[in-house]
């Protein structure tokens, strides 16, 4: 019997596949995985970016699925990592450890079921979503359109093998989309006449046999906490991106309830049930007492909106008894979705008046929707403890855990701290790159600290005097799209057509990034997503500008009610919750940079408190140890230098066409532990299961449709909804076509 290779020997054939060396960093955590999963012991490691650490991780995780014949599951926190390992890391991990194992590894990525087709609802098992769809007539060009679409769409459910919406290219609406695809509440399980040949259930059966099985964060929850074993037993999770869990986690068990869902609702329940009238009512009483209700966090249910909801809980429970199926018949899909429905008002309903006492409560407005009761946990510590640590070994990963020099922080978040917390090993295998001799960390202590009205005119001119100087190759990082839009705004008239200034809005994020990354004299300027979701290696940016530090909003309730109720305890509220998150976007933003061995340049913080505050040196240690200065003069010298000096920028891949289990294009070059150009990869972190259209780089989730659709009933004006979202009028006018909507006369086609 040959031998069984060792662990150094399958990493050493994975990075010589990618074309890359070994580094000590990633040896180092390959086996602090591998050690592990063998002690059965959690494991949370920092590897700098450069480090390789996907290879780090999966090797092992290969390996220990073949050895036990049990999958290794790997949840990511955004789609580009997605792709990037089913695309091009899995393929090459499998060709170079299939002569070492004596087999081929195998591997699948598992979804939301509303990725697929239903073919249940193709057949004509579920009510259409739209109203006369294919009604006699051109009643608009746009219902035209979305009858082609789904026409377009039967024709291919036909031909495809996965029924995975990334294989249909190009691609077609999120309003056509519906047609075809059902919710997991709504889907009828082993009930369907069709459960043999579904899509999804082949999937997720294939995914039984494979050794590693990639998924996001939030279906992983979900399968953790709702226990619907979406996916098989496996004995070993990979969280990737780890420093994004916690909100994912929270949002996945965030729900809300408002008067437009509890009629959407009775509309579902339709003639299937005699309270169908009086949930209505139910619905309309809810919207009339949250009028009366300030927007921000709810310290008790006032009486009016506690009668309201208990009348929705109580007519919502006497529908669920009519919608029940009669004996001897099983449920249909019409049924199925006005339970689905119904179930998820009754259970918002009850979960907002039981008044959790780890429950935090608040309402949000707006013109479209009107007022919105949303519910979260505090903390959801304790829920991944015993929900994703339990019986299996975790490793979490990411090039931000370690904040202001400890694993603590992040480690507390997700239920590692306290009495009976599991036990873990924190591990920070450090990064290849030398930072202090590959960038500078400038902060602007001349300029005055932010203020509520916007950037002030000396932080336009910093920016102004910093960009020239870079020669364009200019990230600029904002804390909130306002001032985005602003600057860029200010830097086109002051910079004119010698630097070029793209926003973030103006176009697919990735359409965008790859020509900041191709034309080094640009600049690009946005928000959150590209604080975390931009690899721009090379001289294309050299100078990455972050306005200031940012912090959770003030009014934002969850963080409100975190920071308080450590205060309570004797902590130190604002340390624990608004330094934590800031120090983790600040180590996300200034990664940017340093993307490669040989890049160079300077991230600028243009707020002061970065040096003044005395919560500033914990914010600097949760940085890459740059070289700082606050000398003014000696970065401007170094940007000229380095505009001067900079070779030409780095060839821009194309992003690959993908299907299930692979990539149908050949991947780019490049690789962990390679120096090839690697390619641009930068798709907003938006979960898998909530993903819906974009238009020019926003996505735009379930609730903004909901919201555009109710503008367009109520005949808003374009301007008006500009406003509210806060986006360029061509975004939403894209989305605004995209869903077959019109502002002109108040219409609402769909």
């Amino acid at each position: 019997m040959a031998a069984t290779p060792s662990l150094d020997d399958l990493l050493h054939a994975a990075v010589t596949s990618v074309g890359g060396a070994e580094r000590p960093g990633q040896v180092d955590m390959a086996r602090a995985v591998a050690r592990a999963v063998d002690e059965g012991e959690h494991l949370l490691v920092q590897a700098g970016t450069g480090t390789g650490k996907s290879l780090a991780y999966l090797v092992p995780a290969v390996a220990h699925a073949v050895e036990v014949g049990k999958p290794a599951v790997v949840a990511t926190a955004t789609l580009a990592l997605q792709a990037q390992i089913v695309d091009r890391d899995m393929p090459r991990v499998a060709d170079a450890l299939t002569p070492l194992l004596g087999r081929r590894p195998t591997y699948a990525l598992v979804k939301g079921r509303r990725n697929y087709v239903c073919l249940n609802k193709l057949e004509g098992g579920f009510p259409d979503d739209e109203e006369g769809l294919f009604g006699v007539g051109q009643v608009d060009a746009s219902a035209g359109r979305l009858g082609q679409e789904v026409v377009r769409l039967r024709e291919w459910a036909d031909q495809t093998d996965s029924g995975d919406r990334d294989e249909l290219v190009p691609g077609v609406s999120e309003r056509a989309w519906r047609q075809v695809s059902v919710s997991a509440h709504e889907c009828l399980g082993s009930k369907c006449p069709l459960v043999t040949e579904c899509f999804v259930e082949r999937a997720r059966e294939a995914a039984k046999d494979v050794d590693v099985i990639v998924t996001n964060h939030s279906f992983m929850a979900i399968d953790a906490f709702e226990g619907r074993q979406m996916l098989p037993e496996h004995d070993v999770l990979v969280v990737d991106e780890a420093h994004e869990l916690v909100d994912r986690v929270t949002a996945t068990v965030t729900d809300e309830l408002s008067g437009g869902m509890v009629a959407a609702a009775a509309k579902r329940a339709g003639r299937l049930s005699e309270s169908t009238a009086q949930l209505d009512e139910a619905g309309e009483l809810l919207a009339a007492s949250l009028e009366n209700v300030e927007e921000g966090r709810l310290l008790g249910v006032p009486d009016a909106v506690g009668l309201a909801l208990a009348r929705v809980r109580d007519t919502a429970r006497a529908v669920q008894s009519d919608l029940k199926p009669p004996p001897g018949q099983d449920v249909d899909g019409a049924r199925q979705v006005a339970r689905a429905a119904v179930d998820e008002v009754h259970e918002n309903a009850e979960r907002i008046l039981e008044e959790r006492e780890l429950d935090v409560v608040w309402c949000s407005r707006d013109p479209r929707r009107g007022p919105v009761l949303r519910v979260a946990p505090m903390s959801v510590a304790m829920l991944v403890r015993d929900k994703v640590f339990d019986d299996r070994t975790v490793v979490l990963t990411s090039a931000t855990l370690e904040l202001g020099g400890t694993f603590d922080a992040v480690a507390g978040t997700i239920g590692l701290r306290g009495q009976g917390a599991p036990a873990w090993q924190g591990l920070d295998v450090g990064s290849p790159f030398d930072y202090p001799r590959q960038a500078i960390a400038y902060v602007a202590t001349h300029l005055p600290p932010p203020g509520r009205d916007g950037t002030s005119e000396a932080v336009l001119d910093e920016i102004e005097q910093l960009v020239r100087a870079a020669g364009g190759r200019t990230l600029g990082l904002f804390s909130s799209t306002r001032a985005a839009q602003n600057a860029a705004e200010v830097m086109r008239a002051r910079l004119g057509d010698d630097f070029p200034v793209l926003c973030q809005g103006e176009d697919q994020i990735s359409t965008l990034v790859r020509q900041f990354a191709r034309e080094p004299r640009t600049c690009l300027f946005g928000t959150l997503t590209l604080w975390q979701g931009v690899d721009v290696p090379g001289s294309s940016c050299q100078l990455v500008i972050i306005d200031r530090i940012p912090f959770p909003r003030p009014d934002d309730p969850l963080a409100s009610a975190r920071s308080q109720a450590i205060g309570r305890m004797g902590g130190n509220g604002f340390m624990a919750v608004s330094a934590t998150h800031a120090a983790l976007r600040l180590a996300q933003g200034a990664g940017r940079l340093v993307r490669r061995g040989d890049d160079r340049g300077v991230v600028a913080f243009l707020d002061s408190r970065m040096m003044t505050a005395r919560y500033a040196e914990f914010l600097q240690r949760s940085l890459p140890p740059f070289w700082p200065t606050t000398d003014r003069d000696r970065v401007l010298s170094a940007l000229r230098r380095l505009d001067e000096t900079a070779p030409p920028p780095l060839p821009v891949a194309e992003p690959a066409l993908r299907s299930l289990t692979g990539a149908t294009a050949a991947p780019a070059a490049g690789g962990d532990g390679a120096e090839h150009p690697r390619p641009v990869a930068p798709p907003p972190p938006v979960a898998e299961s909530s993903r819906t259209g974009v238009t020019s780089g926003h996505a735009w989730t379930d609730e903004q449709d909901d919201e555009l659709r109710d503008a367009a009933e109520a005949g808003m004006q374009l301007d008006e909804l500009v406003e509210h979202f806060e986006l360029p009028e061509q975004t939403i006018a894209a989305r605004l076509e995209q869903l077959g909507l019109t502002l002109a006369s108040g219409a609402l086609f769909e």
